[in-house]
């Protein structure tokens, strides 16, 4: 497995990776990513054995790190070529990001085994277009993707984005038990994905605990490293009356809860990472979405419209969010449950919740061939 940096290039490796055990056809595994990424952490915590190796990040832009980043790339070429030598892989599964990049070209220069990478977002992102041209299969996660994706590869899949199945086997009831939640009022999922959106849970703190009065919510803020945003928001919090304390659980991340938390909310509203996205359609959850702007491509925008075009969720801006204009889309939305209930149903539509099992398919007939 070659891919890292976020959640949204790690999950769905985990994803696949759930779906061949539970074949009994994986014999061995080994994962290839940074040292700072979200990976390492995520597959030892899968039991899936990692190798680090440094990394470059590629720019689209000019910066004082690049100079720093280039020298570093040949050093991570040489140690992914070492890996890839000791372990013999069958095949090969990038799942993107900048990390991904020494492996699969060390792969293909070896001629080591077949190669299969996997685009999450709606666009092409610059490692995965580096990376197709070492691939035997480009595997796509939208249906609007593969038209771009036929131009730069001879051998496109369209697979959907996988999400691990026990995803599915949230209980509201264990949700409502962790957090001190209650059924009787609409429960409002706030995330900024794993490192928190730090413009996000600023907009949304100043609206509080005006909208508190007809809802709950839960805030996952991201970790204490990467903002300051829960200790500030936990000070705002202990001021006031405690009926409205009680209707507000901040977290810094969701963990092993996610699959409860999922079944017990009504409404989520977050930036739209892939990961985000991919999860949403696969659970069909309504949502207002707050695209984060300068991503690559515009990526988080383009994810975003895929919802929002079906009429799943809102598609909001950063440059518009105001802490008004959120506050009056959220009450929309929670005050409406009929709504909620077509919005959910539209997301589900396009949802695609075989993903996993179709790259396992791929990877399989590569391993074999």
């Amino acid at each position: 497995i070659a891919g890292g940096g976020t959640g949204g290039h790690v999950l769905p490796a985990l994803a696949v990776v759930e779906e061949l055990r539970g074949r009994g056809v994986l014999g061995d595994a080994l994962w290839v990513g940074s040292r700072t990424g979200v990976e390492g952490e995520a597959a030892t915590s899968s039991g899936i054995p990692f190798a680090a190796i440094p990394t470059g990040k590629l720019r689209r832009y000019l910066s004082v790190h690049t100079v720093a980043d280039a020298g570093r790339v040949p050093l991570g070429l040489l140690l992914a070529s070492r890996h890839v030598r000791r372990f013999r892989p069958d095949v090969v599964l990038s799942t993107g990001g900048f990390v991904s990049v020494p492996t699969v070209l060390a792969a293909a220069a070896l001629r080591a085994a077949p190669i299969l990478t996997h685009e999450q977002t709606a666009v092409l992102g610059l490692a995965t277009r580096i990376n197709a041209r070492a691939a035997d299969v480009l595997a796509v996660s939208w249906e609007s993707t593969a038209p771009l994706a036929a131009k730069l590869h001879r051998r496109v899949v369209v697979t959907g984005n996988p999400v691990r199945a026990s995803l599915a086997g949230g209980a509201a009831a264990r949700a409502r038990a962790a957090w001190g939640v209650s059924p009787d009022l609409p429960l409002l999922y706030v995330t900024g994905g794993a490192r928190g959106a730090s413009p996000l849970n600023r907009r949304f703190g100043a609206l509080l605990p005006e909208l508190l009065e007809t809802c709950q919510v839960l805030h996952q803020t991201g970790p204490a490293g990467a903002n300051r945003d829960a200790v500030e928001l936990e000070a705002e919090r202990a001021r006031w009356p405690p009926h409205l304390r009680d209707r507000y659980r901040i977290v810094e991340f969701v963990g092993d809860g996610l699959a409860d938390l999922y079944a017990a909310s009504d409404l989520v509203l977050g930036r739209a990472g892939a990961g985000t996205v991919a999860e949403l359609a696969f659970l069909g959850k309504p949502s207002l979405l707050v695209p984060l702007p300068g991503a690559g491509g515009d990526e988080q925008t383009r994810n975003a419209r895929l919802l929002a075009d079906a009429g799943a969720a809102l598609l909001l801006p950063q440059s518009d969010a105001s802490s008004d204009r959120l506050r009056g889309l959220l009450r929309s939305l929670l005050n409406d449950p009929s709504r909620q209930t077509e919005m959910g149903a539209a997301a589900r539509a396009l949802g695609r919740p075989q993903a996993a099992a179709r790259l396992a398919d791929e990877l399989i007939a590569l391993a074999r061939r």
